[in-house]
């Protein structure tokens, strides 16, 4: 058990990438519904099929239907079979209901004659159907006969049957009362059975059966898909489904998921791992690349579970789209791709998913290279747009071969998606927050000489301010030359000396009036001072809350260099003495990135030139090679990425920036005259 312990400690870092891992994977699981969704093809009858060629795997029974006109339709009703129950109570419930009721003798003695002939008859009906054509079968309990539709008296017969008397009555009121009040139907309807019949007809009508062989061809790929071939594919699917889902075991679909989520994110971590980005070193950043995938993760889950048609409503391209803000193109990529694959493997075709989201997840990531301004992120959402856009034509046109069923909706789902992609920006600042990252969104806005930290650094130390920006602009330029992230270093240089506004007047480039402070302390104290400005700095980043990637400049500008004046004159004028370097010797650290390297190379060039008696291009070239020959000796550049071709691409630059900031020209040969 301690030796577990004491391995968990040693290897913390691995741990707790396998734990986040673990975490993730877990996590995706849960959100995705895992229910068996069993065989799916995508097609549809009219589109041509996009598989490979599809093959019987055994003899399959296809029941296939055709189209039916609505004429054959209203043929099969119009000879439907009428099923009517016999109820043998309706003569005598007439009879009692002609006594009860009054009438006069003649007008009873015809009603009787009338309701005793009715009786007579196969039976008496009041459904409106009409009886011709159709077959009529009358059921007296669990038997059932045949006869002809005429055999069936209704309410159309009576008026003549009453004028066939001779009587002495009104005719007309006579049959009013007898349909109205006295008949009762001795035959009537079974609207249950009669319907079951006539469906039972239709749907025999509309079904072909035939035998699909084993290894027979079903589809072949490219083929127009008809209503035959859709029922072949149906049956297959049908019995595919039937026969796999006996064996379905929940457990080990979650495992087979899973899995495939591992390799991936094996595959990604490969990748970084080649290609050595300085991300897989850094806890916060892992931790944020996942957390970004369970939540993109989770909003297409929420969408699939509630409605799966909107699948392609969730913003899948904000992944790429802070990717690439916060790390490189290829980082975003690779992120990109992984989550894709992932999403795609949870949700139904997806094939159509992955199309989707690769395409326009590349497109937001060329769009995304300089994410300097606000309305770079409306540009993006429509590079998405109309990426889906183009896409979904696209693929009717290669269906159908046609824009008939082109669908407005979808237009809407892709416009509401490239909407939803807006809400990157304020997700940016969210997890800069969270994670403790910085984008160059966030340097852009701390770039500007008004933000209070520069202004009290113009106000009280203007020298420093003035050679801040010097700096700033030079180191700039040299990191477009060699590679690097130039707002970086333009911002790093920007505060790099903001811990002078505690003690401005210490330092020679505030100093105007001839006064030194430091002729009134002893040589330790005023490197002290000097040196106590990186610590100051420190600490004026946390007041003004700065980036700690612009408060790492502060801290590396002067590595572990030494306050080579105050160590000279103490050296010179105590010989006898022993003299304590580390008195006089910054604490570091030492750059440990090309951004910092330069801004500490450009901040001593830019401070010694302005020093020299004549500015003049010997001095100056010497100044500057001695600079950073002096640094490269202290090895203050042992931590950087920096390669002697870069080395020399500095000292060039920084030649050149130094003869143009104090005017120096090359001298003109003189020609003399003839």
């Amino acid at each position: 058990m301690k030796n577990i312990v004491s391995y968990t400690f040693s290897h913390s870092r691995i741990v707790y990438l396998l734990a986040l891992l673990a975490g993730t994977v877990t996590l995706i699981l849960l959100m995705f519904p895992n229910e068996y969704k069993g065989v799916q093809y995508d097609y549809s009858v009219g589109s041509f099929w996009r598989g490979e060629d599809l093959y019987a795997p055994y003899d399959l029974p296809v029941t296939t239907k055709h189209n039916e006109s609505n004429a054959e339709i209203e043929k099969i009703r119009s000879e439907s079979t009428l099923y009517f129950n016999i109820d043998s109570t309706a003569r005598i419930a007439a009879m009692r209901k002609m006594e009860s009721m009054g009438l006069p003798r003649n007008e009873l003695s015809a009603a009787r004659k009338v309701a005793t002939r009715v009786y007579k008859a196969a039976g008496y009906t009041t459904s409106q159907n009409d009886l011709e054509g159709h077959r009529v079968i009358l059921l007296s309990g669990n038997t059932g006969h045949e006869v002809e539709p005429t055999a069936l008296l209704t309410p159309a017969d009576i008026p003549d049957m009453v004028k066939s008397l001779g009587e002495t009555v009104d005719a007309a009121a006579l049959t009013r009362l007898l349909v109205d009040s006295v008949l009762k139907a001795s035959a009537v309807l079974d609207a249950n059975r009669t319907h079951l019949e006539l469906d039972s007809r239709i749907s025999q009508s509309s079904f072909n059966s035939r035998m699909v062989q084993r290894d027979e061809l079903i589809v072949k790929k490219g083929q127009l898909i008809d209503e035959e071939t859709a029922s072949a594919i149906e049956a297959l699917v049908a019995e595919e489904n039937n026969r796999r889902g006996e064996g379905y075991n929940n457990l080990i679909h979650y495992l087979g998921q899973a899995l495939l989520c591992i390799i991936a994110f094996v595959a990604l971590y490969i990748f970084l791992k080649n290609i050595r980005h300085p991300m897989l070193e850094d806890i916060k950043k892992v931790s944020f690349a996942f957390f970004i995938v369970i939540f993109i993760s989770a909003v297409v889950a929420l969408i699939v579970r509630n409605d799966v048609s909107l699948v392609l409503l969730a913003p899948v391209c904000i992944v790429p789209i802070l990717m690439r803000i916060f790390f490189d193109m290829r980082v975003a990529l690779y992120i990109h791709i992984v989550t894709v694959i992932i999403i795609g493997n949870m949700v139904p075709n997806s094939y159509e998913f992955i199309f989707y989201q690769l395409v326009s997840g590349m497109m937001s990531i060329i769009s995304v290279r300089n994410f300097e301004k606000r309305s770079s992120f409306f540009a993006v959402a429509l590079v998405i747009f109309f990426t889906y856009s183009i896409i979904y034509i696209a693929g009717i046109l290669s269906t159908d071969t046609s824009l008939v069923n082109l669908r407005a909706e979808r237009f809407l789902i892709f416009f509401i998606n490239a909407l939803l992609t807006l809400l990157a920006y304020p997700l940016i600042f969210l997890f800069e927050r969270m994670f403790g990252m910085t984008t160059n969104l966030t340097l852009l806005e701390i770039s500007s000489t008004n933000t209070p930290a520069l202004r009290e650094l113009s106000q009280k130390a203007p020298g420093t301010f003035q050679h801040s920006i010097q700096v700033a602009n030079i180191s700039e330029d040299i990191i477009n030359e060699i590679g690097g992230n130039a707002l970086l270093a333009k911002v790093g240089a920007l505060y790099h000396d903001i811990g002078k506004v505690v003690a401005p007047l210490y330092f020679t480039e505030n100093q105007n009036n001839g006064f030194n402070p430091h002729d009134n302390l002893d040589y330790e104290e005023s490197a002290r001072i000097i040196t106590q400005h990186v610590r100051d700095g420190v600490e004026q980043a946390k007041k003004y809350r700065l980036p700690a990637e612009v408060t790492d400049f502060i801290r590396t500008h002067h590595g572990t260099t030494v306050t080579g004046y105050f160590y000279a004159q103490a050296k010179m004028n105590r010989p006898d003495e022993e003299i304590n370097i580390a008195d006089y010797r910054y604490l570091g650290p030492t750059p440990f990135s090309r951004e910092t390297a330069v801004v500490m190379l450009v901040d001593s060039v830019e401070a010694a030139c302005k020093s020299l008696k004549s500015q003049n291009k010997e001095n100056i070239d010497r100044m500057v090679d001695n600079i950073i020959d002096d640094k490269i000796a202290q090895h203050q550049l042992n931590n950087c990425p920096l390669t002697l071709q870069d080395i020399n691409k500095i000292r060039t630059q920084l030649k050149e920036r130094m003869m143009s900031i104090y005017h120096v020209r090359i001298a003109y040969p003189v020609v003399e005259k003839a």
